[in-house]
């Protein structure tokens, strides 16, 4: 018999997140959030996101044993300012047993029709910064930490409760030239003087700072016309800048402005935390700090994680600069591989980004919808 129990203590809540840790512990590809990290982002006083959202955390219990989880997710900004009657889901994990995940998502489906919503959509989080997206190609290598890592039987539990595809999502490999193409460089700098632009400064973190709210302003703006995205609100962003401000090098991180010192493009780039994630095993302490650290100075793999430009530079070929300036910390830096975040398969124009430079698709993801 399958018990469904949802998750409101802090207890619960740390069971909720502690069980992929047992549900992962053979995988070699498995990268393990911060069990702290998770437990702010579910907590409705710490989280900003829950000013206009709900969620619902629910874990299947069989044998005595945690068997699955399933979060449910009302994004209110979504439902009433954008218009999608949508119920969102995520954290799911289970282990192969399509009866674990009926149970679990019957407890989504109600919420959903309790709340008069016509659809379910997932996995995605509270907002487009969380993961979003199951992994149904690229089981063999490992995960990251801004994405979803899932074992390959995880598509046909969704199918086995109705789901369908909504979308895919694709991430490729790029192997970095030991120097900075010429043509980029010559390309990059007739750019930077026909729209007088300039690079801006961040030594440090304490510089990289007041760009912030900038930035998350011009993501929004880059990024609207795309499909499933969310707009980051104003008192979210603190949370984000909490978030991920650790994990960020000053010298991976792109900021281009125009005369006016307005920003109008940026690129946001990590070195791999994969395997330093893999050996703080969930917590920072005592030891978890060092290897974040370590892999953050040295380091020959990146990720790129987020890329904007102003929509009124859109197609001025604002990328080469992009890729000029980060080519330049590559070489610098030591950096030899670098992953592309999942992009939308329908964003052709991002993808022609890469294509100059021999991109290997590596990894694909998929979002899945069922009507109520």
């Amino acid at each position: 018999m399958i018990e469904i129990k949802q998750a409101s203590t802090k207890k619960e809540l740390e069971q909720f997140v502690k069980f992929p840790f047992s549900l992962y512990k053979d995988s070699k590809n498995w990268v393990p959030p911060i069990i702290k990290e998770e437990l702010n982002n579910f907590d409705s006083q710490k989280n900003p996101a829950f000013k206009n959202a709900e969620a619902w955390f629910f874990m299947a219990i069989k044998n005595d044993k945690i068997v699955g989880r399933v979060c449910a997710i009302i994004n209110w900004n979504e439902v009433k300012e954008l218009g999608n009657s949508k119920l969102r889901f995520g954290w799911f994990d289970a282990i192969d047993d399509e009866e674990v995940t009926k149970a679990l998502f019957d407890k989504v489906f109600s919420i959903g029709k309790e709340h008069n919503l016509e659809y379910v959509e997932g996995p995605a989080g509270f907002s487009n910064m969380d993961k979003a997206g199951m992994l149904i190609e690229g089981f063999d290598r490992i995960g990251s930490m801004p994405t979803n890592y899932n074992y390959a039987y995880y598509p046909s539990l969704m199918e086995s409760v109705g789901f369908k595809k909504e979308v895919d999502w694709k991430e490729f490999e790029i192997i970095v030239p030991n120097k900075v193409p010429e043509k980029l460089a010559k390309f990059s700098d007739l750019l930077m003087k026909k729209y007088n632009l300039k690079l801006l400064h961040t030594p440090n973190t304490k510089a990289l700072l007041p760009y912030a709210e900038k930035i998350f302003d011009l993501m929004n703006r880059s990024h609207e016309h795309l499909e499933s995205f969310t707009p980051i609100k104003p008192y979210q962003i603190e949370h984000y800048k909490n978030k991920y401000l650790k994990f960020l090098d000053p010298d991976f991180v792109n900021l281009i402005a125009d005369e006016n010192d307005n920003l109008i493009a940026f690129s946001i780039i990590m070195p791999s935390f994969s395997k330093a994630l893999q050996k703080a095993n969930g917590k920072l302490f005592p030891f978890g700090f060092y290897h974040l650290l370590k892999a953050q100075k040295k380091n020959n793999k990146a990720t790129m994680l987020l890329i904007g430009v102003a929509p009124e530079y859109m197609r001025k070929g604002l990328t080469a600069i992009i890729f000029h300036k980060t080519y330049e910390v590559f070489v610098r830096r030591g950096i030899e591989i670098v992953e592309t975040n999942p992009e939308l398969e329908t964003n052709n124009q991002v993808q022609a980004l890469w294509k100059d430079y021999n991109p290997q698709l590596i990894k694909k993801w998929r979002t899945y919808r069922k009507y109520l």
